[in-house]
Formats: structure tokens, C-alpha cells, sequence
């Protein structure tokens, strides 16, 4: 049996007729950067997240940077990430000769350790940007709490996690001063390409994102702040108006799948269940965990782990991972070496050992496929497998 990490094909099946139409409407209309598409996408967004502006851009990285530049980030200027995460969360900090200041995670969610956010606050300091790692929200009432005290600004990066909820019901992203999400293709919603988006409640930053993503002019070719080239093609906006009012089924699906994995590592005595943090006896199989419920008691609502990611933790990680490939099962390494362990954050001075929870999801994690259109009998044979392994 063949199992892909991810098979867009059958999506695209689903969504052949509809999406093929836009594409050639597009294309007939010649009318390919910003414009209608993009504009009913925003709209789209704004009702779905329930925020005030919802501001199509290039890509999910560039969201980041946007939003940085548009708090006023400066050189010298000190943000708060996470260590263990996709490289744009702490590159687009570094691209603007300010200074990522780095912290460990939860290990339980992977997300941004809020114990250690109050330690490395100085008075150069200027946002926090926590990560909704793998489609899971961070404590974000934590996080605010912090923010509002020493007056920080909360770049949330939810690039993994676009309709993921916090535990009151809000939709992360939405939490903060801006919120950044990625439609990379393997996203839980992807375009054809490169393309992201910004969300905020606040009319000036709105304001100077807008600005700030055409070169800064406003009218054109009249700059008074400096931007950048972030326009999202409106055949990328096209793709996400087919595909938006498909994305809670499918993250229903992945949550579905999420489950499935959970009953059978359980039932064949591979993990004692979710969230175990250590190795321990008969803990063969460390099993993600939704903490945050949302307090909206809907049968639908109680477990809002979106699974862009689903993650397992084992002691003999590379060892399994080319165990399943001579299996024809896909897995991949997210993130084998956190930013504090990159060569070009050397400058930064941490030393590895540092961030040892980081360090350890690093050493250990693995991602298993967990893609919406997986089947069951697909599902069951990775666990048999990662069985046959371990025993």
C-alpha cells in the first residue's frame, strides 16, 4: 500500500469543474494582481474570521514581514519567537536587522512556552510573535496578559492554523494586533501558488498594511513610508474563494483522522494517549494533544486542532521514519534543528542545550500523513507498521 504525506489530487478532483472555470475566467479577464478576486476574498475572510480587515498578500512569509513593518519594527528592535518553528517565523525578524530573541515550548502543544516570555523582556523589546504550531492555538490569554503589561505588540503567526480556534472561541489570528496566515498548496487551504494573508481590528495598522503592501504609496507613486511588493495574484485569490467554503469539512476530516490514530496507537498498547511529554515504560508513542477546548459547548467545537501537522514523538525517530519508507509511507521532520542550533542565528549566542524541550521535539518528531482524503485502511496500515517496528 502507497501512502502519500500528502495527495492534492483527489481535492482537485473534487473541486475540478468549479476551479478550471475560475481559472479561465481569470485568465479571459487579463486582470491577474489584486482587483475583484482579491477584494471578494477579503470580504470572504472578514466574516469568516469574524475580524474587522482581512488583507490579501504574496505569501505567508511576507505576511509576517508586512506586519512587522507595519508595527514599526527598527534595527535593533527585539521580537519574541519560539525557537522550534518554520524559519520565516524568525527570518523575517532578522531581515529587518532587528533582533529575534528566542524561547523554548510547550511540550505538550509544541507552541510558545509562556513561562519563558516574562525572562526575556528588555526594554528594547517590541512584539511578541507566538506560532499556532501544526494547527493548535498558544495561550493566548497568557500571551496578552504579558503583552498588555510591559505594552507589547502580538504578531500572531498562523500560518498552520487558519480556521483553528482559542479556548473562548476566537479564531487565532484574530487575538492579537495582526495575524498572519499562509495558503501555501499543503496547507489545510492552499492555493495554486504563494499567497497569505493579514488580518487586524485596528484601523491604523489596517491602513498602513494596505499602504505598506504596494511600495508604500498612497496615491501611487507617492511615498511617504517605505513597503514592499506584497500583492497577492488574483489567481491565487480565485483559488481560495473555490476552496474557503470547503475548509471546515476538511479540517473536520483531518480532526477525524487525528482521532482514528489516537484509538489505534491506544488499542495496540503503543501510547498510554495524548499529550505524554517523556518516555517512560510502555510509552513507545508520545500522541499530539488538543489542549484548548473553546468554551462553546458544540459537539463540533470541542476539539479545534485543525492537524495541518499530525506529530508523534518516538525515541528511535530516524530509524522508524526509513522503516516506513521501505513501507511506501511518506513522513516528514518537522523542524530537525530550531533556530538557536542554525548557523546563521551563531551571532545570536545561545548554545545548544539551551532549549532542551525544543531540542528534544526536534530529536524526536515525527509527521505522519494526516491529509483529509486519507482512508481509513490507509490510516490503519502507517499504525501497523510503526507496530511491526516497535515490537
Amino acid at each position: 500500500m502507497q501512502v502519500p504525506l500528502l495527495d492534492l489530487k483527489p481535492q482537485y478532483q473534487q473541486l475540478k469543474k468549479e476551479i478550471d472555470e475560475t481559472l479561465i475566467r481569470i485568465a479571459e479577464s487579463q486582470y491577474f494582481i489584486l482587483g475583484p478576486e482579491v477584494e471578494k476574498m477579503e470580504k470572504a475572510f472578514t466574516e469568516f474570521l469574524g475580524c474587522k480587515y482581512a488583507i490579501g498578500v504574496s505569501s505567508g512569509t511576507d505576511a509576517l514581514l508586512l506586519a512587522l513593518m507595519a508595527i514599526d519594527i527598527q534595527p535593533g528592535d527585539e521580537v519574541i519567537v519560539p525557537t522550534y518553528s518554520f524559519f520565516a517565523s524568525a527570518g523575517v525578524v532578522s531581515r529587518l536587522n532587528a533582533v529575534p530573541v528566542l524561547t523554548d515550548i510547550d511540550p505538550v502543544t509544541f507552541n510558545i512556552d509562556t513561562k519563558d516570555i516574562e525572562s526575556k523582556i528588555t526594554n528594547k523589546t517590541k512584539a511578541i510573535m507566538p506560532v499556532h504550531l501544526y494547527g493548535q492555538s498558544a495561550d493566548m490569554e497568557r500571551i496578552v496578559d504579558i503583552a498588555q503589561k510591559y505594552n507589547l505588540r502580538i504578531i500572531e503567526d498562523a500560518a498552520q492554523a487558519i480556521s483553528a480556534v482559542y479556548s473562548d472561541g476566537r479564531p487565532v489570528g484574530t487575538i492579537g494586533d495582526i495575524g498572519c496566515y499562509s495558503f501555501f498548496p499543503s496547507k489545510n487551504l492552499g492555493c495554486f501558488g504563494d499567497g497569505g494573508l493579514v488580518v487586524t481590528n485596528d484601523d491604523n495598522l489596517a491602513e498602513l498594511l494596505l499602504i505598506k503592501r504596494v511600495h508604500g504609496g498612497k496615491p501611487k507613486y507617492f511615498h511617504k513610508v517605505i513597503g514592499g511588493n506584497f500583492r497577492l495574484d488574483a489567481i491565487q485569490a480565485a483559488i481560495i474563494n473555490v476552496k474557503l467554503p470547503y475548509l471546515n469539512s476538511w479540517s473536520e476530516a483531518r480532526r477525524n483522522n487525528a482521532a482514528l490514530y489516537n484509538k489505534l496507537f491506544v488499542d495496540k498498547g503503543l501510547s498510554q494517549g495524548e499529550g505524554e511529554i517523556a518516555f517512560d515504560g510502555e510509552n513507545k508513542v508520545l500522541l499530539p494533544r488538543a489542549v484548548y477546548k473553546p468554551a462553546i459547548q458544540n459537539e463540533k467545537m470541542k476539539n479545534h486542532h485543525i492537524y495541518n501537522q499530525y506529530i508523534i514523538r518516538v525515541e528511535k525517530r530516524d530509524e522508524l521514519r526509513d522503516f516506513l519508507a521501505k513501507n511506501n509511507i511518506a513522513t516528514e521532520i518537522y523542524y530537525p534543528i530550531p533556530f538557536h542550533q542554525q548557523e546563521c542565528f551563531g551571532y545570536l549566542g545561545y548554545k545548544t542545550g539551551d532549549f532542551p524541550k525544543s531540542e528534544f521535539a526536534a530529536a524526536h518528531s515525527l509527521a505522519l500523513p494526516i491529509y483529509p482524503e486519507l482512508t481509513e485502511s490507509q490510516i490503519t496500515y502507517v499504525v501497523d507498521k510503526i507496530e511491526q517496528f516497535m515490537t
